[in-house]
């Protein structure tokens, strides 16, 4: 067998697949049955901005109404489980899934605006989390926002964060920044120390018999995972330091390997044990462990990024000289 060990925000991992946030990360027998099953770190459910933001509003706000409203004159007010809202229930999962595993557990922050992100992240570091991922998603509809304020904005909350945490701390960004080589140096100079590529969009569906917008859970398919490999390629190249995780369409110990060749450290999974269930996590680990056999590969570092930009004959192929040929190639 080969060596599967890597390194992933200066944090060692037993395997270089790790299970993305999920509910399967957020139920403790499903999270053991990741952790069984070989994966080298789990992100357990994602704190979101707004939503923790919104209960501890409504909290305080029932606290202060007290006896002032008629309608609460003969009645006791409603008990306030403070475990359950805001970020103490995210706290109180991140406790037990420490006890619960031996692998690495890393919390992630969900938002889109300057605010309490780094107070949120510090109470989740300061409860045992081992890195922080940072989840930069907004869609940004602001005409008098340009891109540049959408990053200056970026930056500035990674800034705020990494003031408060002593773990390592994660980005992951959506594949629609403009000049992502420039971003993720500014954003390595910032303070984070990896990166994931890439967030994925959920957008609003049309129902044409209600004529409503829904939202509709889709999972990802291998086909996109040549998002990700593209630009952790390039980057692998461009910044050496940075830990790069793919993520999106990552279905197989192949896709796995495919994203470890082109230098990221670790793979991240969702969509293939939200349809197969956590024990497949252990068929991925056995693909890539057969794969690195049957091509002479004694280890995961000796793998790691020997197709990156750097490493490949010629690097144009990750950019548009790739487009060009495939565009002008014949059905």
């Amino acid at each position: 067998m080969a060596d599967l060990t890597t390194s992933y925000l200066g944090l060692d991992l037993r395997a270089p697949i790790i299970a993305s946030c999920s509910p399967l990360t957020g139920h403790e027998d499903s999270l053991l049955q990741l952790a069984e099953a070989g994966a080298g770190a789990v992100v357990l459910p994602s704190l979101f901005q707004e939503e923790a933001e919104a209960e501890e509003l409504a909290a305080s706000d029932l606290m202060d109404t007290g006896d002032d409203f008629a309608e609460f004159a003969s009645a006791p007010l409603p008990e306030i489980e403070f475990t359950e809202i805001g970020p103490a229930r995210h706290i109180d999962r991140l406790r037990r899934a420490k006890e619960l595993v031996d692998i690495p557990v890393l919390a992630s922050v969900n938002g889109s605006r300057v605010g309490d992100w780094a107070r949120y992240a510090q109470m989740l570091a300061e409860a045992g989390a081992d890195a922080i991922e940072l989840n930069l998603f907004s869609v940004n509809t602001d005409p008098d926002e340009s891109s540049a304020d959408v990053e200056a904005r970026y930056l500035q909350i990674i800034e705020s964060v990494r003031g408060r945490i002593a773990v390592p701390l994660a980005v992951k960004l959506s594949q629609h920044i403009t000049g992502l080589s420039s971003f993720a140096r500014r954003i390595q100079e910032a303070g984070a120390d990896g990166l994931v590529l890439f967030n994925r969009f959920y957008g609003a569906e049309v129902d044409l018999d209600s004529l409503t917008l829904e939202s509709r859970l889709a999972l990802s398919s291998p086909d996109e995972l040549r998002f990700p490999l593209r630009w952790i390629g390039i980057l692998r190249a461009q910044r050496p330091g940075l830990s790069l995780a793919a993520t999106s369409g990552v279905h197989s110990g192949l896709d796995a390997a495919k994203a470890l060749l082109v230098g990221a450290d670790v793979a991240c999974t969702t969509s293939a044990v939200l349809q197969r269930g956590p024990g497949y996590l252990a068929v991925m680990l056995r693909e890539l462990d057969a794969w690195l056999d049957e091509h002479d590969y004694e280890s995961v570092r000796q793998l790691r990024g020997s197709m990156s930009a750097a490493n490949v004959p010629d690097p144009g192929q990750f950019e548009r000289a790739q487009y060009m040929k495939v565009v002008t190639s014949s059905l």
